[in-house]
């Protein structure tokens, strides 16, 4: 099983939009539309752990907050600055959750 974290995003959202429009019409069975979202899962997650190739490291003024639960990191940080070679973006805060890169399915 994958991690679901990418649903909470425009096009996982967007996806769930429209399967649940799809099933809806009865166009599609609500089975048909979670084999759909778990493969999305998959492919997001295979996708962004072989393709991208950019670094960003990031200084944050404050740790607020940590939370580990389940493999899974939670960090609330203040104050925080990115930096990507020559680009610099700072933002007062973010969450960043932080799972294993590994693949799950892999782990058993």
């Amino acid at each position: 099983m994958s991690y679901q974290l990418y649903r909470n995003t425009t096009i996982g959202n967007t996806l769930q939009e429209s399967l649940d429009e799809l099933i809806q019409y009865g166009q599609i069975t609500p089975t048909l539309a979670v084999k759909v979202l778990l493969q999305f899962d998959k492919s997001i997650n295979h996708a962004l752990s072989t393709r991208v190739k950019s670094r960003l490291t990031f200084k944050a003024g404050k740790l607020n907050t940590y939370r580990f639960c389940d493999n899974v990191w939670t960090f609330m940080l203040n104050d925080v600055e990115f930096r990507e070679v020559q680009e610099v973006a700072k933002v007062d805060k973010v969450k960043i959750v932080a799972c294993d890169g590994k693949n799950v399915d892999d782990r058993r």
